[in-house]
């Protein structure tokens, strides 16, 4: 028991972490993982992603659960989208180890802050797909299906296949990337794209945190992923809850400033 109490401060943490990943569809992996390494930096790349893509899946079920009651996620695309993560999700699990510890910081950092640079200056939708990202009338608004017919399936295979991989190595989630990529180059509107993308977050990351299990990478920080998701459960049909009351511009401008943060942090102190 006191081997937990030392990692309690973790659980509000989580709460935080779920809450806000839910709201923007990222799983919250891309706080933690710069938490993490502030905080324990004599661990392991391995170490720290698997307990941050244990806590991403976590979220990531809940949240689910939560978009799911308001009929928010597109199956269909989930379901391809998430065949096309799974292999590079277990495929970047495996490769973390063999990345140097100051590498993956660079890496880490730069996608992070590219990608929220991207957020907080083009937040809306490109000239011309207005039309494609704002849900249809309904009398329900807040649990009315919103969501596109069509989209463009090949594109969707290989960009979830790549946030598969590169999420998975990082130990980011992937939300981040898939958020933005299904907003922009699929035409899906934003509070669908967050509900679908936590969809396929909660079946990649656990494909990811078992891999991470099988090599024994886990083993060393499941007390503090057990905590993080404690309060992750908490927080995840919180956020679902809040996304109702945010226009999708501030979700998408909200997640650019968290990045924006996390990744200059990686840039600045390695």
């Amino acid at each position: 028991m006191e081997e937990f109490t030392q990692y309690i401060w973790l659980v509000p943490v989580g709460l935080l972490l779920g809450l806000f990943g839910t709201l923007v569809g990222a799983g919250g992996g891309f706080l933690l993982v710069p938490l993490l390494l502030l905080v324990y930096p004599q661990d392991a790349p391995e170490i720290i992603t698997s307990i941050s893509l244990a806590v991403v899946g976590i979220n990531a079920t809940a949240g689910s659960i939560s978009y799911a009651r308001m009929r928010r996620i597109d199956y269909r695309a989930g379901v391809l989208f998430a065949v096309a993560a799974i292999p590079g999700a277990v495929l970047g699990a495996i490769t973390t180890s063999v990345v140097p510890h100051q590498l993956f910081h660079l890496v880490l950092g730069l996608v992070i802050v590219l990608v929220g640079l991207n957020l907080v200056y083009r937040p809306g939708a490109p000239r011309g797909q207005a039309i494609a990202n704002h849900c249809p009338p309904h009398p329900d608004t807040n649990r009315a299906p919103c969501r596109r017919n069509e989209f463009n399936r090949s594109l969707g295979f290989w960009l979830s296949a790549g946030v598969g991989y590169l999420s998975s190595l990082l130990g980011i989630g992937g939300g981040i990337i898939h958020v933005p990529a299904l907003v922009r180059f699929l035409h899906f509107p934003v509070h669908t794209a967050t509900a679908t993308s936590h969809f396929v977050l909660a079946i990649m990351a656990s494909s990811a945190t078992v891999t991470h299990i099988v090599s024994g990478a886990f083993h060393h920080g499941s007390r503090r992923a057990i905590m993080l998701g404690l309060g992750a459960i908490v927080g995840a049909p919180m956020g679902a809850g809040l996304s109702r009351r945010l226009h999708g511009t501030w979700i998408i401008r909200a997640l650019g400033g968290a990045l924006l943060l996390a990744g200059s942090r990686l840039l600045i102190w390695p």
